[in-house]
């Protein structure tokens, strides 16, 4: 694929940023609209289920681990017990596999290392298209 097709393939994605983190939540947002993502970002779990609730939908969701109100895995256990059948991405900064296994079990699809890279939002948006 090339560099100008794989800018491209976010065009038609919605993704939604999950992070309690103001910057971590910018950083992603920029990224994500280098790719020609649309991108929404709320500052934890019970917003994205709720956000769901309500009838909006998201092609990719980037759930960060550690939040207050609803942590990650709880909110992907939620989206997931709702029928949410999308791809959900842990992001975390806890580098342990077995805190990464534990977030996964939760419902995710993958579990990376924050803040994300252009290497990684490539390598999702690849993951995307396959499904789509």
């Amino acid at each position: 694929m090339t560099s100008k097709s794989i800018l491209n393939l976010g065009q038609k994605f919605s993704v939604l940023i999950v992070d309690d983190d103001k910057i971590i939540r910018r950083i992603h947002k920029v990224l994500l609209n280098k790719f020609g993502c649309q991108s929404h970002a709320v500052e934890n779990g019970k917003e994205a289920v709720d956000l769901y609730v309500s009838g909006k939908h998201f092609d990719l969701i980037l759930m960060d681990k550690e939040m207050p109100v609803m942590d990650g895995p709880k909110a992907t256990q939620e989206l997931r017990a709702m029928g949410v059948n999308n791809m959900i991405v842990g992001v975390t900064s806890r580098g342990l596999d077995s805190e990464k296994q534990a977030f996964t079990e939760a419902g995710l699809d993958y579990c990376v290392q924050k803040p994300l890279t252009s290497e990684t939002i490539t390598s999702l948006l690849q993951e995307l298209a396959k499904k789509y």
